[in-house]
């Protein structure tokens, strides 16, 4: 056996990263484990790390007893006294054995189990260290591509960047180096595994966070993040200091700021839109650059009706949709673009068709069957046919209500004008 395992266990450590006590519970366990295989677990045996003299000790328990029946545990009161003379019957006795004496199976049984301790806490080291940086962003050394997938080397572990989370149209080649957010680390039977990602919304937050030294220190705050990796992404901003521009920060001095991130994106376009609570005008900003003329909140549905210049209509909606699409992950909420022209007719439309309901004798109808035959937007259209004031607010059934209250005073009105004599 090595007389002192003080200087090799603390190489370990340092080289592995594992903890100390960790370390000497291994040797303790693998020591045990060859004194157990030697004498074929006959014996209690209990083994303990010696600090000062750096070496594992094994100690053999026998119980003091007047007659013996089991040599392997048990020792006679004469034999024991010349150990210990103050030993009586019944006490305990510990005796240390030789420990360099073992069987060189016994030796390769406490390197194994020294081994898979080690390994063991290895895995543990490392879970423990990435799990804690789960939304940060790491640099790492392409290794090789597995099936599609990219081992990408981190120092201290190996992590799997997968298809679905690559960008399109980067590509990478083996020693090429990758900066990638750390999305889920989680413990899989062959150790820690961590998953990385190019394409996460928080990519784009954790760039900004390095670049903005605002944002670092929470004077900006990053509200929102909604991305098409590889295209196009939009980011809500907000400010805590009234001194402070959000917009004008994270871009930056000749836009140098956004420019960088842009760059690590491999030109992936980035809008910065100003955060308010104002839902209807966050929209609005949320849909630049495309001007907005007016627009209608549905808070039940959270939905917004947006109407925007015919020459606008393009620009808002954006290329196959990306524009609006965007603009509706940043703000949570379903967002439907109407032309003015198109506003204006859908208007009309309602405003006849309310009109030919409209017949002699006909009963007015109800606020239930209002509200079961119509959106809110088409009540509200109603009611800015009857001019209710405030409906902007109105919920739907208050919308019901009220459109179902002027339908009624108008046919009464229309009902007690006097016909003309002939």
């Amino acid at each position: 056996m090595v007389t002192n395992l003080n200087h090799i266990i603390d190489q370990v450590v340092k080289d592995k990263g594992i903890d100390r006590a960790v370390l000497v519970e291994a040797l303790e366990s693998a020591v045990l484990s060859a004194a157990n295989k030697k004498y074929r677990n006959t014996r209690d045996l209990e083994a303990h790390y010696n600090d000062e003299l750096g070496e594992v000790e094994v100690f053999e328990f026998v119980t003091v007893v007047d007659e013996v029946q089991d040599s392997y545990k048990e020792i006679d009161l004469v034999e024991a006294a010349e150990i210990d003379p103050e030993v009586e019957a019944g006490d305990s006795l510990g005796m240390k054995l030789d420990a360099s004496n073992f069987s060189r199976i016994a030796a390769q049984t406490a390197k194994q189990v020294i081994i898979q301790k080690v390994r063991e806490a290895e895995r543990e080291g490392v879970f423990n260290e990435f799990q804690d940086r789960v939304g940060e962003m790491v640099n790492g050394i392409v290794r090789r591509y597995e099936r599609g997938d990219l081992i990408v080397d981190l120092g201290r572990a190996e992590a799997l960047l997968p298809h679905r989370e690559q960008v399109p149209r980067e590509n990478y080649r083996q020693g090429d180096r990758v900066r990638a957010y750390i999305s889920e680390v989680k413990m899989s039977t062959k150790g820690p595994q961590i998953i990385l990602s190019r394409t996460h919304p928080g990519v784009v937050a954790a760039l900004f966070h390095f670049e903005v030294p605002e944002i670092a220190e929470g004077i900006v705050e990053i509200k929102a993040v909604s991305r098409e990796p590889g295209s196009r992404a939009k980011i809500a901003v907000v400010s805590h200091d009234p001194d402070v521009d959000p917009v004008g920060a994270c871009v930056g001095m000749r836009g140098s700021r956004v420019q960088n991130v842009v760059s690590e994106l491999r030109g992936e376009k980035i809008d910065i839109i100003p955060w308010t609570p104002d839902t209807a005008r966050f929209a609005c900003a949320a849909l630049a650059p495309a001007e907005v003329t007016r627009v209608y909140v549905d808070n039940d549905e959270q939905s917004l009706e947006v109407i925007v210049p015919d020459d606008q209509l393009s620009l808002a909606i954006g290329k196959k949709g990306q524009n609006v699409r965007l603009a509706a992950k940043l703000t949570g909420w379903k967002i439907d673009i109407k032309s003015e022209t198109r506003a204006a007719e859908i208007e009309l439309e309602e405003a006849t068709a309310a009109d030919a309901g409209e017949g002699e004798g006909a009963e007015p109808e109800q606020p239930e069957q209002l509200t079961d035959q119509y959106t809110r937007d088409e009540l509200y259209e109603m009611a800015k046919g009857y001019d209710i004031p405030g409906r902007s607010s109105m919920t739907k059934d208050e919308l019901a209500r009220q459109v179902a209250q002027f339908a009624a005073e108008a046919e009464a009105g229309a009902a007690d004008v006097p016909a003309e004599e002939e």
